[in-house]
């Protein structure tokens, strides 16, 4: 299957395909931030089923063919499962049970290896070709978003934590197998988005992957509506909540397959270093939260390697 050959040709510039990428990530690292208290308000499977329903109603006409498209076919199909399966439900999943086993610091660490990981997988799946550049970002993306884990700050929360830890520390180590599955789910997300944007809209992905993801959540978000009551929600929380569920399952897709349609995936993941500093700028500026040194220079890291796969290359020509 070579899906580049039968899509159609685009011409956009290379520049804001970085831009669309990098503003796909921010989102969400700024709704992940603004999200806390929404996981207060609301469980958790409740909340992804709500964001998945929102997302729906959102965005039918999406689902539409496009004239210029071609027919689907069967592994395309599956491909768009595998996406909504992987990236949006199984993340999620590892991610929750992940997290409650091992620590906060540990399962930063290990997702920190989601722009390596992406790699990987592009080299294996897509035979891309990694560039000592986008190498050299890679490393710079995993020392950044780990040295940001591993920041005073995020320490300093492990420590008040610290009975909790200990009295799960008998499952850290399935706890990080899980957390490391998450991280395989995402970078498949971003190697799968890359093969279906050959033969996919970015629109029509988006939405067919947000129907699955909807359809998969529903037994778990019935299970969590059933004695839940809604009227303890505040209006300020539905607002929020409309807001997670538009920038998750609409916004966020659609940026993302618009800018992987034009950037390699290899290229693409390392813009993923956008999500820890898009959170981190949503708590300083609105949640009150303080940077360090440590901090600061993680984010310089991170920005350095982005700075070095977006730098434009001088072609030498015969």
């Amino acid at each position: 299957m070579t899906p580049s050959a039968s899509a159609p040709s685009t011409t956009r510039p290379t520049w804001l395909a970085y831009l669309l990428l990098a503003a796909s990530m921010s989102l969400v690292g700024s709704y992940v931030a603004l999200s806390k208290p929404l996981v207060a308000a609301l469980p958790v499977f409740l909340l992804g089923w709500l964001r998945f329903g929102i997302g729906v109603l959102a965005i039918p006409h999406w689902l539409k063919k496009p004239v210029d498209e071609p027919p689907m076919r069967r592994s395309t199909r599956v491909l768009i499962f595998l996406e909504s399966f992987l990236g949006n439900f199984l993340f999620t999943v590892c991610m929750l049970f992940g997290v409650s086993m091992t620590s906060a610091v540990s399962a930063g660490v290990i997702m920190s290896t989601i722009p390596a990981m992406v790699a990987l997988l592009s080299w294996l799946f897509l035979r891309e070709r990694v560039g000592w550049r986008v190498g050299v970002a890679i490393v710079l993306a995993v020392l950044g978003i780990g040295l940001l884990t591993l920041s005073k700050q995020e320490l300093s929360t492990h420590a008040n934590q610290g009975l909790q830890a200990n009295s799960t520390s008998s499952h850290a180590l399935w706890g990080n197998l899980l957390v490391f599955a998450a991280v395989v789910c995402e970078a498949s997300y971003a190697v799968i988005g890359k093969r279906l944007t050959g033969v996919v809209s970015p629109k029509r992905i988006t939405a067919l992957i947000n129907l699955w993801g909807f359809a998969l959540m529903t037994p778990l978000g019935l299970y969590a509506a059933w004695s839940f009551k809604f009227a303890s929600v505040t209006p300020p929380m539905w607002l929020l909540l409309l807001f997670y569920g538009l920038a998750a399952s609409v916004w966020t897709v659609w940026l993302w397959m618009t800018g992987l349609k034009t950037v390699a995936a290899a290229r693409a993941g390392v813009f993923t270093v956008m999500l820890p500093i898009s959170a981190a700028a949503v708590g300083v500026l609105l949640l009150g939260e303080r940077l360090n040194a440590w901090q600061l220079l993680a984010f310089g890291l991170c920005l350095a390697g982005v700075l070095l796969v977006t730098w434009p290359t001088r072609r030498h020509t015969a």
